[in-house]
């Protein structure tokens, strides 16, 4: 069984479409059919079903699938093998909510890259859970723990969230306690595109729904900035937004966890491992400092 074959196999399983696939490795759809036809008749059998949707694994594909994923493992290990332990190189993209990837990656990931001046890094900031099956990513954050799939899951850090409004809007109409909130405009995430129970932070606090919503974490910090109302903000964030105050901080405190996934499978790439090494230990400093910082 070719290699290269098996290669174009993975992309189409992961894109679910000829095209997609071929954008990815760079050759026309065509010839990508071609491939997967020539795949199909060697092992003999149909590895995928078209349909309007796109191309979907047949039960035959599913069965390949992971040994086609264990190959390309192989092969990444084998390419460490030769670069040999020194810093790390190459490319490394991930997936992460947008108040993660707007205010604590960059400058974490801009360290990391100082000390490794051969590494690419890329920040996906997409409001969703990213599918590592179909390596959108090499790795994601999320901010619940996923149940299913084929992944390895840790605990990247605690953080913590409090009602924050700018100066200027608390000058205008005060809050001394909950009782005060109902009086008040909320900014918040859009109610039905609030992707993940961890993100429904009004309803837990028994508030009103957001008057003024966005899928955008950066959004609704800059409704709050502009005096817009009250909102839940990122602790970390906060430093970000030096008109923003926290509101009775000792009364409404929320805790969430940033979760690091990656592939099953990437459990034994040594880059990979040391990336995510490097990633945890310089987050969890950063979120330190950020804290600290904006509730000082």
């Amino acid at each position: 069984m070719d290699w290269d074959d098996l290669r174009i196999f993975l992309s189409v399983a992961r894109s679910e479409s000829l095209s997609a696939a071929g954008k990815l490795l760079k050759i026309d759809p065509a010839t990508v059919g071609r491939r997967i036809a020539r795949l199909e008749a060697e092992v003999g059998t149909r590895l995928f079903a078209k349909s309007p949707q796109g191309y979907a694994l047949t039960e035959e594909g599913t069965r390949l699938l992971p040994h086609a994923e264990e190959a390309e493992a192989a092969l990444d290990r084998a390419s460490e093998a030769l670069s040999g332990p020194e810093g790390l190189t190459g490319q490394i993209r991930i997936g992460a909510p947008d108040g993660c990837a707007n205010y604590l990656l960059p400058q974490v990931l801009a360290r990391i890259c100082d000390e490794n001046p051969g590494l690419e890094v890329q920040i996906v900031a997409l409001p969703r859970v990213f599918n590592l099956s179909k390596r959108e990513a090499d790795m994601a954050i999320a901010v619940s723990r996923p149940e299913a799939g084929r992944l390895t899951v840790q605990k990247l850090t605690d953080y913590r969230l409090h009602l924050a409004a700018s100066r200027a809007y608390l000058a205008r109409a005060p809050i001394h306690g909950p009782r005060d909130l109902q009086n008040h405009r909320f900014v918040g995430y859009i109610p039905d595109m609030i992707f993940d129970k961890e993100l429904d932070y009004l309803a837990e606090i028994g508030v009103a729904p957001a008057t003024l919503a966005s899928n955008s974490v950066s959004v609704q910090l800059n409704w709050l900035r502009h005096g817009a109302g009250v909102g839940i903000v990122h602790d970390f964030a906060l430093p970000a937004a030096p008109e923003l105050v926290r509101v009775i901080p000792d009364l409404i405190s929320l805790t969430r966890a940033f979760w690091l996934i990656r592939h099953e499978g990437d459990s034994r790439l040594e880059r990979l491992n040391r990336f995510a090494d490097l990633l945890t230990r310089e987050v969890r400093a950063e979120m330190a400092r950020l804290e600290g910082a904006g509730t000082g």
